[in-house]
C-alpha cells in the first residue's frame, strides 16, 4: 500500500509543500525514514509509533514500513511532520481511506500519548496553505495564529482521535475562527513628554517622515533613549499586509503575535550581541533583530560599544532592506527594511563637551572610542545629532511640547507625498532622487562647493538629498531649495567631526 499526505516544511519565512509518502511492504520489519531528515525528524518515528499505539491504533510491525519526504533534496526540521507521517501509515495501513486527506494538509508535533503540540512558524505555513487552496489541520493551540491568515479553513485538533474522527466522518471539526480580530496595541510613549531637545525633536520627525537612519550623540542622561522610544509613536500604523509580514517573522522565531500585533517593531538588542544574533543565522538559519525589526525601528544603545564586526555586518541590509544567509547546503532570505536608530556617548566616560562634569578621557582614549564606527558606516546614517545637557530651568519647565498625534499628521502627509513618487525618500533610487529633487543649477553648483569643503562621499552627497526632499516633503513643496539643503547638510556636520577625530 501506498500513501500520500500533504503537508509543509519550514525554511525561514517560506514553507513550500511536502509530500510524506508512506509505502508498506512485505520483508523485515522495521521503519525507515529518507528525504533529508535532520534528528528531530528522525526521531519522530518512535513519537509516531508510540502516539498510534496509546490511541489505540494498529501499527504495522510486521510490514517493512518506508517513509519519504518529498523532495529528497529540502532540508526537513522539527517535529511538525508527526501528524502527517502518523496519518500516512494509517492511510498505507487501511484504517482511513486515502480520499479523505484530499484537499487538506496537516502539521502537529504528536506527544506519546497521541496529544497535539503546537510548533512554531504556523502563519507562514497557513499563508502557504490559503494559497493552494486547501484546509489546513494545526494543534488547537496554534489555531489562532493559523486563522490570521484569512480567507483559509482552519481545523484545529487536541488530539490525534480528534483527526481521525474528522476523516472518517464521525465528528467534525468545525472550522476555527478568531473571537475577535487583532487590535493594535498604542501604548507607545508620548513624544510630549520629552522637555526641550527641539532640534532632536525635529531630527525625530524628519527620519520619520523619510524613513532615514538617525545617530545621538550626547551626555548620559540627556534624552537620548527616550527619543528613540518614541519613533515608533509617530510612524503610521501598519497596514495589514505589513502587520502580516511582521507576525510571520515573529511567528518563524516562536515568539507570541497578540501581544505585539499591529504594532511597528522597536528592538534593542544589548551591546553584547553576536553577528548571528543581529543579523540572524546559525546551522539552520534563522531571523535576527534586524529581521525582527522589519517595517520598525532598530535602536543600537552606547553605539561604539557594539564588536567593530557586529556593525559592519549590517552595512549591506542597511542598503538592500533584505538579508542573504548562505551555508553549505541551503541558503535563507529574510526581509529586514528596519530603520536605524543609535545612540552614543561623545566619549568613554560620556562627558566630552558635558557643562556638568568634566571628562577625565585622554586624547588618545577619545580617538580610539570614536574610531569604532567606520566611515561606510557613517556614510549610512542620514541625520547625526548632538543632543546637549539641559539646563535645570528647561528641565524643570512646565512647557509641554507637540504630541506624538500632532506631529504623526504631518509625518503621514510627507509619506503620501512620497507614495505619489513611488517610494519613501530613503529608498528611492539614484535616478529617481534627482528627477525629484530637480535643484536649480545655481543650487548645483553651491552644494558641489559645499560638498568638496566637507569632503563627504557620493554615498553622503545622495543622503543630504534624501534629507533635503525630506524637509521639502514637510513643508509642501515640490522640491527642495537652498534652505532645505543646508539643513540636510547640517545634519552631517557630527559625521566630519568623527571622522576627523
Amino acid at each position: 500500500m501506498l500513501a500520500i499526505v500533504a503537508t509543509r516544511a519550514g525554511l525561514g519565512l517560506e514553507a513550500p509543500e511536502v509530500q510524506v509518502e508512506v509505502h508498506l511492504a512485505n520483508g523485515l520489519p522495521g521503519m525507515t525514514l529518507v528525504g533529508l531528515p535532520e534528528a528531530a525528524v528522525k526521531e519522530s518515528r518512535e513519537r509516531v509509533r508510540s502516539a498510534l499505539v496509546n490511541a489505540g491504533f494498529d501499527f504495522p510491525n510486521t510490514r517493512r514500513i518506508v517513509l519519504n519526504l518529498a523532495p529528497a533534496d529540502l532540508p526537513k526540521v522539527g517535529g511538525r511532520f508527526d501528524l502527517p507521517i502518523a496519518l500516512g501509515i494509517l492511510i498505507a495501513s487501511g484504517q482511513v481511506p486515502g480520499e479523505a486527506v484530499e484537499g487538506i494538509e496537516s502539521v502537529g508535533e504528536l506527544a506519546l500519548d497521541g496529544r497535539l503540540r503546537p510548533i512554531n512558524g504556523v502563519l507562514p505555513l497557513a499563508l502557504a496553505a490559503r494559497k493552494a487552496g486547501r484546509k489546513l489541520i494545526v494543534p488547537r493551540e496554534n489555531a489562532d495564529e493559523a486563522a490570521l491568515a484569512g480567507d483559509l479553513q482552519v481545523l484545529p485538533a487536541e488530539h490525534l482521535l480528534d483527526v481521525m474522527a474528522h476523516l472518517l466522518g464521525q465528528k467534525p471539526i468545525a472550522a476555527h475562527r478568531l473571537e475577535a480580530p487583532p487590535v493594535a496595541d498604542s501604548r507607545e510613549g508620548d513624544l510630549a513628554e520629552v522637555r526641550g531637545q527641539h532640534q532632536a525633536r525635529r531630527a525625530l520627525e524628519i527620519a520619520a517622515a523619510g524613513s532615514h537612519n538617525l545617530l545621538f550623540a550626547g551626555p548620559p542622561g540627556t534624552g537620548k533613549t527616550m527619543l528613540a522610544s518614541r519613533l515608533p509613536g509617530i510612524l503610521p500604523e501598519l497596514t495589514e499586509d505589513e502587520a502580516l509580514e511582521v507576525a510571520a517573522i515573529r511567528s518563524v522565531c516562536g515568539l507570541p503575535l497578540a501581544e505585539q500585533w499591529g504594532r511597528r517593531p522597536f528592538r534593542a538588542p544589548h551591546h553584547t550581541a553576536s553577528a548571528v544574533a543581529l543579523v540572524g543565522g546559525g546551522s539552520w538559519p534563522r531571523p535576527g533583530e534586524i529581521s525582527l525589526a522589519h517595517h520598525g525601528v532598530l535602536f543600537l544603545d552606547e553605539l561604539p560599544e557594539f564588536s567593530r564586526h557586529v556593525l559592519e555586518v549590517m552595512r549591506e541590509p542597511m542598503e538592500s532592506g533584505r538579508i542573504h544567509i548562505a551555508r553549505a547546503n541551503h541558503e535563507r532570505r529574510f526581509p529586514a527594511r528596519f530603520q536605524l536608530v543609535a545612540a552614543m556617548n561623545p566619549c568613554p566616560c560620556g562627558h566630552l563637551g558635558d557643562p556638568r562634569q568634566a571628562c577625565q578621557c585622554t586624547a588618545a582614549q577619545i580617538q580610539r572610542y570614536q574610531s569604532r564606527l567606520s566611515g561606510p558606516l557613517l556614510d549610512r546614517i542620514d541625520l547625526q545629532i548632538e543632543v546637549p545637557a539641559l539646563p535645570p530651568e528647561q528641565l524643570t519647565s512646565r512647557e509641554v511640547g507637540e504630541s506624538s498625534a500632532e506631529v504623526r499628521a504631518r509625518v503621514m502627509a510627507a509619506r503620501e507625498r512620497q507614495y505619489a513618487r513611488g517610494a519613501l525618500n530613503a529608498h528611492l533610487g539614484g535616478r529617481e532622487l534627482e528627477a525629484a529633487c530637480a535643484l536649480s543649477t545655481a543650487d548645483r553648483a553651491w552644494l558641489a562647493g559645499v560638498l568638496e569643503r566637507l569632503r563627504l562621499s557620493a554615498r553622503a552627497y545622495h543622503r543630504v538629498l534624501r534629507v533635503a526632499l525630506t524637509l521639502a516633503d514637510l513643508a509642501a513643496k515640490p522640491h527642495p531649495e537652498r534652505g532645505e539643503l543646508m539643513e540636510a547638510i547640517g545634519y552631517r556636520q557630527l559625521d566630519r567631526q568623527l571622522r576627523q577625530s
